[in-house]
């Protein structure tokens, strides 16, 4: 029997999931809920029905997991604890600073709905989250080093494209090659901000705007770019179209450690990632955790759940038997 999914919210993320049912055999898209109109939003999933976010609690027993594609700014906040008294739901909330609060308050609403709920789903947090677990597991005496890029920041393009005069922007997120080579020479070097990425920003400014005003504020807007070393570029629409219409990301995770009666050995542990989308590999990770999620709720199991609460089996579309066959 199929796993029955629902899409709450229908942008890039929401359009990711949809491409990642497809290629899931065990599960079947139910229904996306929006905030627009539901008349006005094609989707790609013929036979499947567009309805307004009022409607889901209707769906209530028709729907095993609810898979939530707002952002995390707002929305999720909001969103994950509501439903989550609801459904089963998923969500891939990405501030790390607010993820303990946000667990908390998805938790107590998803054990007073009898469901489960998975959040901060996606690759980071995520993926990388679950490496860095292992990797300081298995190196107890080491350090951590995260990098992100080379790779669309979709939050600072936000910021940037804010900016009176500026009409549309992609701002990159690139590791500086020569920290990455110090931390993979098992050095442990201390480093910046500053030291360990760049920001590059393409800029389509009106054609009245003073391009050294909106460079100038990019340079130093605070959390954003006043720490980096930040290049802007002006270029046209059709160079920005032509050029920068993809949202590709990835990064690394490292940690260099030592083992040995006098810590004489180093060992470097490394996993990466380079995405053509951001938003269709978060969905295929969320996607995975959907099916673990529905397993856990099968199961019995309520309440709020991350990535480093569930067994890897249950992420799989494969039998234990298989996984110990061909995995293993």
């Amino acid at each position: 029997m199929s796993i029955k999914v629902g899409i709450y919210g229908y942008g890039n993320l929401g359009r990711g999931i949809e491409n990642a049912i497809r290629q899931n055999p065990d599960m079947e898209l139910v229904a996306v809920f929006t905030r627009r109109a539901p008349e006005t939003l094609k989707i790609g999933t013929e036979g499947v029905k567009v309805e307004h976010v009022s409607a889901a609690e209707s769906y209530k027993n028709k729907i095993d997991v609810m898979i939530l594609c707002g952002g995390s700014a707002t929305d999720l906040p909001v969103q994950t604890p509501e439903l989550a008294k609801m459904f089963t739901v998923v969500d891939s909330f990405d501030t790390h600073a607010r993820i303990p609060e946000h667990f908390d308050n998805v938790d107590s609403a998803a054990k007073e709905g009898g469901n489960v709920a998975v959040i901060s789903c996606g690759w980071d947090p995520g993926m990388f989250s679950l490496n860095r677990l292992y990797a300081s597991a298995v190196l107890p005496e080491g350090e951590d080093y995260t990098f992100w890029g080379k790779g669309v920041s979709q939050g600072h393009s936000d910021a940037v494209r804010r900016i009176e005069g500026v009409l549309d922007a992609k701002q990159y997120t690139i590791p500086v090659e020569s920290a990455l080579e110090a931390v993979r020479s098992g050095s442990a070097p201390t480093l910046t901000t500053r030291e360990k990425h760049t920001r590059e920003c393409f800029v389509v400014a009106d054609e009245n705007a003073d391009k050294e005003r909106i460079e100038k504020e990019i340079k130093e807007m605070p959390n954003y770019f006043a720490d980096y070393d930040t290049t802007v570029h002006f270029i046209s629409m059709e160079e920005f179209k032509r050029e920068h219409s993809s949202i590709p990301h990835g990064g690394f995770v490292i940690r260099t450690g030592k083992t040995g009666a006098n810590k004489e050995n180093t060992h470097v542990i490394e996993y990466s990632l380079k995405l053509d989308s951001n938003p269709e590999f978060t969905a295929s990770v969320i996607v995975a955790f959907a099916r673990a999620a529905v397993r856990l709720a099968n199961k019995g199991e309520t309440g709020c759940k991350t990535v480093f609460d569930i067994p890897p089996a249950l992420l799989s579309i494969q039998s234990a038997e298989e996984l110990r066959a061909h995995l293993l």
